[in-house]
């Protein structure tokens, strides 16, 4: 005689309610993700190995006596603008490089930050490799 189960367990696996879990999770993040942005300028910043093209860059130094020179050439804070977009042109391969002396006040550096991105120009900000 042969006895049989009634109750069969059968070896699927139901997987659509981990399916809606993994997209509800996915949209969530997705969501979540692009609402998180920063306020803050682009700045390339530089590595402490490799080389850099100069001639492609112009160079923006600014001294503890608040002097500000582009490639060596002494300029008032007045006519930075002008000078920085008459020397930049048009080509869009250039990059400013600023240099700003240690105990300069931030917002000194902040100005020419800020021209070079009302201008939507390339700004690297120098410093001293470790």
């Amino acid at each position: 005689m042969q006895f049989r189960s009634r109750n069969r367990v059968t070896p699927e696996f139901n997987m659509s309610s981990m399916t809606d879990i993994v997209f509800l999770l996915l949209i969530f993040f997705m969501l979540t993700s692009t609402m998180v942005t920063t306020n803050a300028l682009q700045l390339n910043l530089p590595k402490a190995e490799g080389k850099t093209e100069n001639n492609q860059n112009i160079s923006v130094n600014i001294t503890k006596d608040l002097e500000y020179y582009i490639d060596q050439e002494p300029i008032k804070e007045e006519n930075l603008e002008v000078q920085i977009t008459s020397v930049m042109g048009g080509a869009e391969d250039k990059a400013i490089v600023l240099r700003v002396e240690q105990g300069v006040p931030i917002e000194k550096a902040v100005t020419v930050m800020d021209i070079a991105n009302r201008n939507r120009y390339k700004i690297v900000l120098a410093v001293n490799p470790k």
